[in-house]
């Protein structure tokens, strides 16, 4: 990969870092929002209650991507940006176009995946 291509994956992984630090802090306020409202009725706290949890949840989400962006931009300066963790081959243009953050390879991460369907059904 050249360095004009890695300058470009560079600049989206940092577009993506800041959208979702800036989803996750708006998310944590609206948690917030909703823990300073106190409601009398038991169907308004259950969706309050509900709203939280999905909140939470958006949150989590967010902050999983956020730590795989902030390593894709720490494996661009250390050199191996754009190859695989488990195999080292190089991972597919098209995969780190739909997904800068990818860490493997396709066919290892199919992998990966089916062991962690065999690990649940367990």
């Amino acid at each position: 990969m050249d360095l004009r291509q890695k300058k470009k994956f560079r600049t989206q992984l940092e577009a993506r870092k800041q959208a979702l630090q800036n989803s996750a802090n708006r998310t944590e306020v609206a948690g917030r929002t909703l823990d300073n409202g106190s409601s009398a009725d038991s169907a308004d706290r259950a969706d309050e209650n509900y709203t939280k949890e999905f909140l939470f949840s958006l949150s989590e989400n967010d902050r999983r991507t956020l730590r795989m962006v902030e390593l894709a931009i720490s494996r661009i300066d250390e050199g191996d940006f754009g190859q695989c963790a488990t195999c080292g081959e190089d991972i597919e243009g098209k995969r780190l176009q739909a997904v800068p953050w990818a860490s493997h390879c396709l066919g290892c991460q199919e992998k990966r995946e089916a062991e962690q369907e065999l690990s649940v059904a367990s």
